[in-house]
Protein backbone atom coordinates (compact mmCIF):
# COMPACT_ATOMS: atom_id res chain seq x y z
CA UNK A 1 0.00 0.00 0.00
CA UNK A 2 1.35 3.41 -0.99
CA UNK A 3 1.54 6.35 1.42
CA UNK A 4 3.04 9.85 1.38
CA UNK A 5 4.62 11.19 4.53
CA UNK A 6 7.08 13.85 5.60
CA UNK A 7 10.74 12.96 5.12
CA UNK A 8 12.38 11.25 8.09
CA UNK A 9 16.18 11.09 8.52
CA UNK A 10 15.99 7.29 8.39
CA UNK A 11 14.96 7.67 4.72
CA UNK A 12 18.29 9.23 3.75
CA UNK A 13 20.06 6.17 2.29
CA UNK A 14 16.89 4.87 0.62
CA UNK A 15 16.27 8.20 -1.12
CA UNK A 16 19.85 8.23 -2.42
CA UNK A 17 19.08 4.80 -3.91
CA UNK A 18 15.84 6.05 -5.50
CA UNK A 19 17.81 8.94 -6.99
CA UNK A 20 20.43 6.61 -8.47
CA UNK A 21 17.85 4.15 -9.77
CA UNK A 22 16.02 6.91 -11.68
CA UNK A 23 18.99 9.08 -12.73
CA UNK A 24 19.29 7.87 -16.33
CA UNK A 25 16.38 9.93 -17.71
CA UNK A 26 14.04 8.07 -15.37
CA UNK A 27 15.79 4.70 -15.69
CA UNK A 28 18.29 2.94 -13.42
CA UNK A 29 21.72 4.59 -13.61
CA UNK A 30 23.51 2.18 -11.23
CA UNK A 31 25.58 0.72 -14.06
CA UNK A 32 26.77 4.19 -15.15
CA UNK A 33 28.44 5.25 -11.89
CA UNK A 34 31.46 3.97 -10.01
CA UNK A 35 30.37 6.07 -7.00
CA UNK A 36 26.66 5.53 -6.50
CA UNK A 37 26.39 8.38 -3.98
CA UNK A 38 27.38 11.20 -6.34
CA UNK A 39 23.99 11.83 -7.90
CA UNK A 40 22.34 11.81 -4.46
CA UNK A 41 24.87 14.31 -3.14
CA UNK A 42 23.52 16.80 -5.69
CA UNK A 43 19.82 16.00 -6.02
CA UNK A 44 18.80 14.62 -2.60
CA UNK A 45 21.24 15.41 0.23
CA UNK A 46 21.08 19.19 0.44
CA UNK A 47 17.30 19.23 0.09
CA UNK A 48 16.55 16.85 2.95
CA UNK A 49 19.18 18.53 5.14
CA UNK A 50 18.34 22.19 4.47
CA UNK A 51 14.65 22.03 3.45
CA UNK A 52 13.26 19.04 5.38
CA UNK A 53 9.81 20.65 5.63
CA UNK A 54 9.65 20.58 1.81
CA UNK A 55 10.78 16.94 1.57
CA UNK A 56 8.23 14.15 1.24
CA UNK A 57 8.76 10.40 0.99
CA UNK A 58 6.56 7.96 -0.91
CA UNK A 59 6.44 4.53 0.72
CA UNK A 60 5.14 1.14 -0.39
CA UNK A 61 4.25 -0.98 2.64
CA UNK A 62 6.49 1.30 4.69
CA UNK A 63 9.56 1.13 2.41
CA UNK A 64 10.61 4.34 0.59
CA UNK A 65 10.08 4.12 -3.17
CA UNK A 66 9.98 7.77 -4.22
CA UNK A 67 10.33 11.36 -3.12
CA UNK A 68 9.48 14.93 -3.95
CA UNK A 69 11.93 17.55 -2.69
CA UNK A 70 11.71 21.32 -2.91
CA UNK A 71 13.51 24.56 -2.20
CA UNK A 72 11.38 27.63 -1.52
CA UNK A 73 14.03 30.11 -2.71
CA UNK A 74 16.44 28.68 -5.27
CA UNK A 75 19.03 31.47 -4.93
CA UNK A 76 19.11 31.25 -1.12
CA UNK A 77 19.24 27.45 -1.28
CA UNK A 78 22.22 27.45 -3.63
CA UNK A 79 23.98 30.11 -1.55
CA UNK A 80 23.69 27.83 1.46
CA UNK A 81 24.92 24.82 -0.55
CA UNK A 82 27.88 26.88 -1.74
CA UNK A 83 28.70 27.84 1.86
CA UNK A 84 27.92 24.61 3.74
CA UNK A 85 27.41 21.62 1.40
CA UNK A 86 29.80 21.75 -1.53
CA UNK A 87 33.12 22.65 0.18
CA UNK A 88 33.29 19.23 1.88
CA UNK A 89 32.34 17.44 -1.35
CA UNK A 90 34.91 19.42 -3.35
CA UNK A 91 37.59 18.28 -0.92
CA UNK A 92 36.37 14.69 -1.17
CA UNK A 93 36.05 14.70 -4.96
CA UNK A 94 38.94 16.55 -6.68
CA UNK A 95 38.34 17.76 -10.22
CA UNK A 96 38.89 14.91 -12.70
CA UNK A 97 41.28 15.13 -15.66
CA UNK A 98 39.93 17.05 -18.65
CA UNK A 99 39.89 13.89 -20.78
CA UNK A 100 37.61 12.06 -18.32
CA UNK A 101 34.05 12.33 -19.64
CA UNK A 102 32.51 9.59 -17.52
CA UNK A 103 29.15 10.23 -15.77
CA UNK A 104 30.99 10.42 -12.43
CA UNK A 105 33.40 13.04 -13.79
CA UNK A 106 30.51 15.13 -15.10
CA UNK A 107 28.83 15.07 -11.67
CA UNK A 108 32.08 16.00 -9.94
CA UNK A 109 32.47 18.98 -12.27
CA UNK A 110 28.89 19.95 -11.38
CA UNK A 111 29.88 19.92 -7.69
CA UNK A 112 32.83 22.22 -8.42
CA UNK A 113 30.89 24.62 -10.68
CA UNK A 114 29.43 27.62 -8.84
CA UNK A 115 25.68 27.98 -9.31
CA UNK A 116 24.51 30.76 -11.60
CA UNK A 117 21.02 32.25 -11.67
CA UNK A 118 19.15 31.43 -14.87
CA UNK A 119 17.43 34.69 -15.89
CA UNK A 120 14.57 32.74 -17.48
CA UNK A 121 13.65 31.29 -14.08
CA UNK A 122 13.80 34.38 -11.84
CA UNK A 123 9.99 34.64 -11.79
CA UNK A 124 9.83 31.02 -10.53
CA UNK A 125 11.92 31.23 -7.34
CA UNK A 126 11.08 27.81 -5.87
CA UNK A 127 12.11 24.55 -7.50
CA UNK A 128 11.53 20.83 -7.04
CA UNK A 129 12.79 17.33 -7.84
CA UNK A 130 10.57 14.25 -7.97
CA UNK A 131 11.57 10.64 -8.60
CA UNK A 132 9.57 7.42 -8.26
CA UNK A 133 10.78 3.86 -8.70
CA UNK A 134 9.00 1.86 -11.44
CA UNK A 135 6.83 0.07 -8.86
CA UNK A 136 5.24 3.43 -7.95
CA UNK A 137 4.79 4.81 -11.47
CA UNK A 138 1.51 4.91 -13.38
CA UNK A 139 -0.62 4.71 -10.22
CA UNK A 140 -1.41 8.39 -9.71
CA UNK A 141 1.15 8.74 -6.92
CA UNK A 142 3.32 11.20 -8.86
CA UNK A 143 0.40 13.61 -9.11
CA UNK A 144 -0.35 13.22 -5.39
CA UNK A 145 3.31 13.83 -4.53
CA UNK A 146 3.40 17.00 -6.66
CA UNK A 147 0.15 18.24 -5.08
CA UNK A 148 1.55 17.60 -1.59
CA UNK A 149 4.62 19.72 -2.27
CA UNK A 150 2.75 22.46 -4.15
CA UNK A 151 0.35 22.84 -1.22
CA UNK A 152 3.30 23.16 1.14
CA UNK A 153 4.99 25.72 -1.13
CA UNK A 154 1.78 27.77 -1.10
CA UNK A 155 1.74 27.59 2.71
CA UNK A 156 5.26 29.02 2.91
CA UNK A 157 4.45 31.80 0.42
CA UNK A 158 6.34 30.70 -2.70
CA UNK A 159 4.84 32.56 -5.69
CA UNK A 160 5.94 30.10 -8.40
CA UNK A 161 8.01 26.95 -8.88
CA UNK A 162 10.20 25.50 -11.63
CA UNK A 163 11.87 22.20 -12.45
CA UNK A 164 14.19 20.85 -15.10
CA UNK A 165 13.75 17.63 -17.06
CA UNK A 166 15.98 15.84 -19.52
CA UNK A 167 14.78 16.26 -23.10
CA UNK A 168 15.18 12.47 -23.41
CA UNK A 169 12.71 11.76 -20.60
CA UNK A 170 9.52 11.82 -22.67
CA UNK A 171 7.42 10.18 -19.94
CA UNK A 172 8.33 12.93 -17.46
CA UNK A 173 7.69 15.68 -20.01
CA UNK A 174 4.17 14.32 -20.60
CA UNK A 175 3.63 13.94 -16.86
CA UNK A 176 4.54 17.55 -16.03
CA UNK A 177 2.25 18.90 -18.73
CA UNK A 178 -0.52 16.60 -17.46
CA UNK A 179 -0.28 17.91 -13.87
CA UNK A 180 -0.40 21.56 -14.90
CA UNK A 181 3.16 22.73 -15.55
CA UNK A 182 3.91 24.83 -18.61
CA UNK A 183 7.13 24.93 -20.58
CA UNK A 184 9.26 27.96 -19.76
CA UNK A 185 12.06 27.26 -22.22
CA UNK A 186 13.77 24.39 -24.04
CA UNK A 187 17.56 24.29 -23.79
CA UNK A 188 20.18 21.98 -25.21
CA UNK A 189 19.38 18.63 -23.61
CA UNK A 190 16.79 19.77 -21.09
CA UNK A 191 13.53 21.67 -20.66
CA UNK A 192 12.46 24.05 -17.90
CA UNK A 193 8.86 23.79 -16.71
CA UNK A 194 7.09 26.17 -14.36
CA UNK A 195 3.88 26.80 -12.47
CA UNK A 196 2.50 29.91 -10.78
CA UNK A 197 1.16 29.20 -7.31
Amino acid sequence: MFAIRSYHPSDFIALYQVCLRTADSGKDASHLHRDGELVGHIYVGPYVVYEPDLSFTLTNNGAPCGYVLGARDTAAFHARCERDWYPVLRARYPLPPAEDHSPDADLIRHIHRPWQQNPDLIDYPAHLHIDLLPEAQGKGMGRKMIETLLNRLREVGAPAVHLGVSAANTNAIQFYAHVGFHQIKAYSGWIAFGMHL
